[in-house]
């Protein structure tokens, strides 16, 4: 099942999945969008598949694990959402507002674009 996953709810959520197992942060934006700012907390596991080479890459992703997919604005991880939970994925959450929500709701030190 796909959620929306607030930034500011994130922590709650993290505290939730921790005692199932480390969680993924999937970035699916693209090579460039990476270089100029990344979410990489230490609590997580952080893997960056663009999103046109999801479907490519889907065994570099375990389908028991949560995981979270964040792109920008929240826009095409909801699309990777959608399309992993159509292939089993069961715990797999699109992080509402992307980088830039992050970046405004949570932590301002990170630069927008």
């Amino acid at each position: 099942m796909a959620w929306q996953l607030p930034p500011t709810e994130f922590p709650a959520w993290l505290a939730e999945v921790a005692p199932q197992g480390r969680p993924m942060l999937l970035d699916i934006r693209e090579g460039w969008e990476v270089e100029r700012v990344a979410l990489q907390p230490a609590e997580v596991d952080w893997l960056h598949i663009p999103m046109n080479e999801v479907p490519a890459r889907l065994e570099e992703l375990d389908p028991q694990r949560a995981i979270v997919c964040y792109c920008h604005h929240g826009v095409r991880s909801l699309q990777v959402v959608a399309f992993l939970s159509a292939r089993g994925f069961d715990s797999v959450y699109n992080l509402a507002g992307g980088i830039d929500a992050w970046s405004v709701q949570v932590d301002p030190s990170l630069p927008r674009y």
